[in-house]
C-alpha cells in the first residue's frame, strides 16, 4: 500500500537510535557528557563512542590566575578547544605558600624554604605537601619525572653550590641529592633562563639562548652533554623545548628580542638529536603574541597528547594552539587567554581531561560543580551541574 510506513526491525531500529544519539553526543561539552553516561549502559557506550570516533576529546588549556595580594586568591580556568568554551572552575581556595609557577605543561607547584606544596592531577583537584628540600632557592627548576620531583639550580648566594640538585621521591617521601648541573649552567640555572622538557624517563635541560641542552637521568643521578640543538638557521635568536611522544619538539624564535619575525618548529631525535622541519607559524599568530610593550623574547611552552599551546612568557593574554596532525604537519588556531590586572600572577598549564577526570571534578569537595561556560562570541551563561545522583566510580 503506497505511503504505508516499513516496520524496521528491532536490531536494525536500535542500531539507527545508537548513531543519532553518538552523532548528537559528538557535539555535547565534556561536562554535560558525564550525566549522560550514567542514564544506562547503553548511554554510556553512547558516550565512549561519540569522543573516541566523532569528535575526539582535545587536551584542556588551563590558565591560573594568584592575586599577588593577601591572601593570594587563586581562580582557575579552562578552555576546551572541543566545545570551543571557557569553564570557570570553582573549587575551594588553594593553601598559600608562595607564588605560584608551572613546569613542563601539568606541573602546578610553590616552593618555599619550609614546603613544596604541587598538583599533576589533569584538573589540580588534589595537592600534595612535603617538607622544602635543604637548600634555599630563588627561581630552580622544578619538574616531575616519572615518580620523582627533581628542583635544580638557582640556590641562594649563602648556599656552598649554586648548582645544588635535589630529588623528591613520591612514593618514600624522601629528598636526596644527586651530581649538581653542569658548571656551565652556574650563569644560568634558573627557570627563566633554561628551557626544561621531560619524557618521564630523563630531564632534559637547555639554555634558551644558546640552544645547547643537558640530560639528566633520576636514576643514575649523572648528567650527560653538552647537546648542540641549534638548527643550521642563524636568525634564530631563542629556543625552548617540548617532549612529543618519542621525540623533542624544538621551537624558535626568528628575528630578535625587539621584534620576532617568526616561530619555527623542529622534531628531534633523543638518541642523534638529528633534526627534522615540522613547519612554521602563520604570521598572523606570530603577530598575535606580539606587544609593543612586553616583545616575544622567549616563547612559553606546554603540550599534552597531540597539542602544543605556545604563549608570550612576559604577558599571556593570547595563546598560539598548535595540533600536530597524522601527516607530520600542523593545524593551527588562536586562543584568547586571559585579561589580567598587573595585581595578578598569570600561570599556564594543559592537560588531557576525560571522562573520568571530569567526573571526579563532579564530585569534589561539596559535591557540586559550578563552571561559567563563555562561547567564542563573548557570550557567557551560569550552568550549575547538581552531581548527587551521580555514582562515584
Amino acid at each position: 500500500m503506497a505511503g504505508a510506513c516499513t516496520k524496521v526491525p528491532e536490531d536494525q531500529e536500535a542500531h539507527l537510535h545508537e548513531d543519532v544519539v553518538e552523532e548528537i553526543l559528538s557535539h555535547v561539552p565534556l561536562l554535560d557528557l558525564v550525566p549522560a553516561s550514567h542514564v544506562s549502559t547503553a548511554w554510556k557506550c553512547a558516550v565512549l563512542s561519540s569522543h573516541r570516533l566523532l569528535n575526539r576529546l582535545e587536551p584542556w588549556l588551563m590558565v591560573h590566575t594568584q592575586s599577588t595580594r593577601p591572601p593570594h586568591a587563586t581562580t582557575t580556568r579552562a578552555y576546551d578547544p572541543r566545545s570551543q568554551m571557557w569553564i570557570e572552575i570553582k573549587q575551594p581556595p588553594i593553601h598559600y605558600i608562595s607564588a605560584l609557577r608551572s613546569s613542563h605543561s601539568n606541573l602546578l607547584y610553590m616552593l618555599s624554604p619550609s614546603m613544596l606544596s604541587f598538583s599533576v592531577d589533569p584538573l589540580h583537584l588534589k595537592w600534595h605537601h612535603a617538607a622544602g628540600p635543604t637548600v634555599w632557592r630563588v627561581d630552580p627548576v622544578v619538574i616531575l619525572v616519572g615518580r620523582r620531583v627533581v628542583v635544580a639550580g638557582s640556590s641562594c648566594d649563602f648556599e656552598d653550590d649554586p648548582l645544588v640538585v635535589e630529588i623528591y621521591d613520591i612514593e618514600s617521601r624522601v629528598w636526596d641529592t644527586s651530581e649538581s648541573m653542569p658548571v656551565v649552567l652556574k650563569y644560568s640555572a634558573a627557570s627563566e633562563w633554561l628551557s626544561v622538557a621531560t619524557d618521564d624517563r630523563s630531564l632534559f635541560v637547555m639554555e634558551k639562548n644558546s640552544g645547547k641542552m643537558y640530560a639528566f637521568d633520576p636514576e643514575t643521578k649523572k648528567w650527560g652533554g653538552p647537546y648542540d640543538l641549534r638548527s643550521n638557521d642563524a636568525s634564530v635568536f631563542s629556543y625552548a623545548i617540548t617532549c612529543f611522544q618519542d621525540r623533542l619538539i624544538l621551537i624558535g624564535l626568528d628575528g630578535d628580542a625587539e621584534r620576532v619575525q617568526g616561530v619555527k618548529l623542529w622534531k628531534v631525535n633523543c638518541e642523534t638529536f638529528e633534526h627534522e622541519w615540522i613547519g612554521e607559524m602563520p604570521p598572523l599568530f606570530v603577530e598575535k603574541l606580539e606587544r609593543e610593550s612586553d616583545p616575544l623574547s622567549s616563547a612559553g611552552v606546554c603540550l599534552a597528547g597531540n597539542v602544543m599551546y605556545i604563549y608570550n612568557s612576559s604577558m599571556i593574554e593570547e595563546v598560539i594552539m598548535c595540533e600536530f596532525v597524522d601527516d607530520g604537519g600542523c593545524r593551527w588556531r588562536s586562543v584568547v587567554a586571559n585579561e589580567r590586572s598587573v595585581m595578578e600572577r598569570v600561570v599556564i598549564t594543559c592537560s588531557e581531561v576525560g571522562i573520568r577526570d571530569a567526573h571526579m571534578a563532579l564530585v569534589a569537595e561539596h559535591k557540586r560543580f559550578v563552571a561559567k561556560f563563555c562561547d567564542i562570541n563573548g557570550g557567557e551563561s551560569l550552568v550549575r551541574v547538581d552531581t548527587d545522583r551521580l555514582e562515584k566510580s
